[in-house]
């Protein structure tokens, strides 16, 4: 079956499309980014392949704060395949064919190019109740962003003189409405655990997880929903750290050169925080990560290196918890999980 591959650059009112065959790209136009759009879009790709063998389309497109989603659900929904990528990963693909123009068509073409060339995963939706979920928490983590700001922005404020006195009102107003929206959105997502049981007792579980609580669990838990999602059940561990981005990166040339180990930092940096932060809290306890941690920081291994050794190691027992959808278990009890499981 011929594989037509499909790259598109896309923005809030228009995407830009382009085809990659062989050695040589074709640019298919610009489409606006509605329904309509998207079925202007589909009759020119037929036009461009009639005549062709049995063929598969093949749908590569960046994240693009969302704007792309429409596309890429109607494209699944439609029987192509769908990959959205790392813009890091494009970015690089593109700096090695020496490419140094950045236009919205370059960037379809390139999309195009990468997909022919390098066979990205495919992309597969979020069920509806995990999405949600996680529309949910993004909202929640904004509005505590925004309520810090307003707190720090109060007690700079206080005291301070040449200050009208309506300033200060007005921030209190705010911070008393950010706080009753937040709680009412928290109850909310109370609420979604209980109108969907099984993504509460999974959440449960994670949380007899060292390193897993109250502020990180749910997050936790769409990572885990997404790579099963993304690796069809069966993605390992060690592959999960490394989509994480928290897999050893080593820098090594010749007999001379020996850079300092770090790790990929391939994925989301915001996740990579939450779990450094949840195992600096872990190890303070008696659990199975303090007793990992001192292991090897015992070993000479330095603390921080040792603090994202443990941020992995959460991550691959919540992984093995979620996967068996059985009840964490401490490591004295069961030999300790490997990164490979």
């Amino acid at each position: 079956m011929l594989t037509v591959h499909l790259g598109v650059d896309i923005a809030k009112e228009s995407f830009e499309a382009a085809r990659w065959r062989g050695d040589t790209g074709q640019r298919l136009g610009q489409f606006p980014n509605t329904a309509a759009g998207f079925a202007q879009f589909a009759k020119v790709v037929q036009q461009a392949t009639e005549g062709s063998e049995e063929k598969q389309f093949h749908l590569v497109l960046e994240p693009t704060g969302g704007y792309e989603l429409g596309l890429a659900l109607w494209a699944r929904q439609s029987g192509w395949q769908v990959s959205r990528p790392n813009p890091k990963h494009v970015r690089e693909f593109t700096r090695g064919l020496g490419q140094r123009a950045k236009t919205d068509r370059q960037d379809a073409l390139m999309l195009a190019r990468y997909g022919a060339e390098r066979n990205p995963p495919r992309w597969a939706p979020l069920a509806c109740e995990v999405s949600e979920l996680e529309s949910l928490l993004e909202r929640q983590r904004e509005l505590e962003q925004m309520l810090g700001q307003e707190r720090r922005r109060q007690q700079a404020l206080s005291g301070r003189p040449g200050v009208a006195a309506h300033v200060p009102t007005t921030i209190q107003t705010l911070i008393d409405t950010l706080e009753a929206t937040l709680k009412q959105l928290q109850e909310e997502i109370q609420a979604h655990l209980k109108r969907h049981p099984h993504l509460k007792t999974a959440a449960k579980r994670l949380l007899k997880v060292p390193g897993v609580g109250a502020r990180n669990v749910l997050w936790l838990l769409v990572l885990l929903v997404r790579w099963e999602t993304l690796t069809e059940g069966a993605g390992s561990a060690k592959s999960l750290v490394a989509y994480v981005g928290l897999d050893p990166s080593t820098y090594e040339s010749g007999t001379s050169v020996r850079g300092r180990r770090s790790i990929s930092r391939q994925g989301d940096r915001r996740l990579r925080s939450l779990l450094y932060m949840s195992a600096l809290g872990a190890i303070k306890g008696k659990n199975g990560l303090q007793q990992f941690y001192l292991r090897l920081v015992g070993r000479g291994k330095a603390k921080k290196a040792a603090l994202v050794a443990a941020s992995r190691k959460i991550l691959v027992w919540a992984w093995a918890v979620y996967r068996d959808q059985t009840d964490f278990r401490p490591p004295a009890c069961q030999a300790e999980p490997a990164t490979s499981a």
